[in-house]
């Protein structure tokens, strides 16, 4: 039986909204929580969790919130959980998904990280299983088992890492003081306000001079975050901004001869939801662009207004609109572009995907695709290229939910913060190998980027061995053998010139070298206490040999106490006695 408890100190809002603090208790419990009774929360920014039921002490049935005002889209969440015991293992069943075709038949897995490990982390696979239920109506469920090993953290799980509006606004503001040495090539102005009034930001990179050729200046529009559950485009645009600030030459050249205008967050209200496709009035804003009103889409009519008046300006060229996106169903990164009945103005659109395919280990070639769907006439793409001049290429850059397939090999190797960054940096490599071939950007700039090595600032290692000097050659001669006397002294009753003659005789190996050589030495011998004796050397001036000291022999009494009988104790006793009385 399925039961869905609201603890009385919890304020849990069940289908209608996001779940506030609720404790689930088991049936029968009453009183304070104890360890080990969940408590959930979604009532934060981008959180999504609707509803949980308590199947057992160790298993829980989730919804996830629907999109306000649009039922149908269910697939984002993000909730946390704390109150837990030391070692508690749990399922959670994910039993509301409405797109059931997605990456997760394709071994993806939810992330999770907790207080004091903030990095998010993939479970494992093998805890996590996608599967139609027979027990809820043959809907597909996702499960996942989890342990928990620390008591006192918060664990937060989600379909993806989160990128909240509250961290673009702190990131712009960041990125604003650290684009100071930039002058006047980077300004962030507001181009618009959502329907709950928050910020639809646009920033402008690039040289506004007027460029030395005199021809037009060069303008690429970038967007993201249209879908409010796509979290990955924020990372990807993250990345791309960082490098056009930096110093880096890429930047630096593009800069010069292209302006970037970038709008890193298109539905600022759905991500603050927590919504996976709509808007706060439950809009699709890629299925709206032909229809988009200022009163139901302002994010939308602000970003046409702004493109049709960079199209129709003298001064300027636009060239791309980039839309990007995050593909919940293929992995790898890839892009939509659209066909056209002129052969020139395709094969013009085809060389972009292509240079970026040679330059992203990630790309996908076959999920690449190029069509005029009449279904998705309302998205950015398909609206803008009708829309703009015959010069613009329009296209939807879509990265994975997931992970990607490195070039020749089949391990998935999932995304993350920092991968999805690494795409929006190729993305801005890919931008000026399109103009180098276009011509627009003078090729020797890109070589002398190409050929440019960085200063030495430390001594290199030779690259050959030094060659190694031969040893003079010495004339050699045999060396005479030279003996020295060792003379022994005992403590004992014999003379040491007794001793000193029958040692000399044993320790010389030859009688005759002995006396050839004794007679050119001089030895004096000092006695030393403890029996040792220190040698002086004669007038050649050689070491002088060892100190040697020999200790004597002891002389040992045995005594066999086999041989002791208890009469004989008792005789010893005896004469004792007598002794004493005498």
């Amino acid at each position: 039986m399925l039961l869905f408890l609201d603890s009385e100190d919890s304020d849990g809002e069940g289908g209608l909204g996001n779940v506030n603090r609720l404790i689930m208790r088991p049936p029968g419990h009453s009183g304070k929580a104890k360890r080990g009774h969940l408590c959930f929360d979604a009532s934060f920014e981008t959180g999504n969790l609707g509803r949980v039921d308590l199947i057992n002490e160790y298993e829980y049935d989730l919804f996830i919130r629907p999109d306000t005002c649009s039922p149908r889209f269910r697939f984002w969440f993000n909730f946390t959980v704390d109150n837990v015991r030391q070692d508690q293992r749990v399922i959670f069943n994910i039993v509301n998904i409405s797109k059931y075709r997605n990456i997760f038949n394709d071994n993806m897995t939810p992330v999770v990280k907790s207080t004091t490990r903030p990095k998010w982390q993939r479970i494992p696979k093998h805890h996590v299983f996608y599967q139609r239920s027979v027990v809820h109506q043959g809907h597909y469920v996702l499960s996942f088992a989890f342990g928990f090993d620390r008591e006192d953290e918060v664990f937060q799980f989600a379909l993806a890492p989160p990128y909240s509006y509250s961290k673009l606004q702190s990131y712009l503001s960041s990125l604003e003081s650290k684009a100071t040495h930039l002058s006047d090539q980077f300004t962030r102005e507001l181009l618009g306000n959502s329907i709950q009034k928050r910020r639809l930001d646009l920033i402008t990179i690039g040289s506004k001079g007027t460029p030395q050729s005199r021809e037009k200046r060069r303008v690429i529009v970038i967007m993201a975050r249209v879908h409010p559950g796509e979290s990955p485009a924020s990372f990807v645009c993250q990345g791309i901004l960082e490098l056009l600030v930096s110093s880096h030459p890429v930047a630096s050249i593009l800069r010069e001869h292209v302006i970037f205008k970038i709008v890193p967050m298109l539905n600022p209200d759905g991500v603050f939801l927590g919504n996976y496709r709509s808007t706060l009035m439950g809009f699709d804003l890629n299925r709206s662009w032909h229809i988009a009103s200022p009163w139901a889409h302002p994010a939308l009519r602000a970003t046409i207004d702004m493109l049709l008046a960079l199209d129709k300006n003298k001064e300027f060229q636009l060239d791309f609109v980039l839309d990007i996106h995050a593909h919940s169903s293929l992995k790898g990164c890839f892009i939509y572009g659209n066909t056209y009945e002129d052969v020139y103005r395709y094969e013009r659109h085809i060389v972009f995907p292509k240079l970026l395919a040679s330059l992203a280990d990630d790309y996908v070639a076959s999920n690449t695709m190029f069509n005029a769907d009449v279904n998705k006439a309302g998205t950015a793409r398909r609206y803008l290229c009708s829309t703009l001049s015959s010069k613009v290429n329009c296209y939807t850059f879509e990265v994975s939910i997931f992970g990607y397939h490195p070039k020749g090999s089949e391990t998935t190797i999932p995304y993350t913060e920092d991968s999805y960054m690494r795409c929006g940096r190729n993305l801005v490599r890919a931008f000026l190998e399109y103009y180098q071939v276009t011509g627009t950007i003078p090729v020797s700039l890109t070589s002398e980027l190409s050929t440019k090595r960085r200063p030495k600032t430390h001594r290199t290692r030779p690259t050959t061995r030094n060659s190694t000097r031969e040893r003079p050659k010495t004339t050699r001669s045999q060396a005479l053998l030279h003996f020295t006397d060792l003379n022994i002294h005992y403590e004992s009753e014999t003379s040491g010139d007794e001793l000193q003659h029958s040692n000399r005789n044993q320790l010389s190996p030859s009688r005759h070298l002995h006396d050839k050589y004794t007679d050119r030495e001089e030895h004096y011998i000092k006695k030393v206490g403890g029996g040792g004796l220190i040698a002086k050397s004669g007038r050649f001036g050689s070491p002088p040999p060892s100190t040697f000291v020999v200790v004597p022999e002891p002389s040992l009494s045995i005594i066999d106490f086999n041989l002791i009988t208890r009469s004989g104790i008792e005789e010893a006793t005896r004469k004792n006695r007598h002794k004493t009385h005498r």
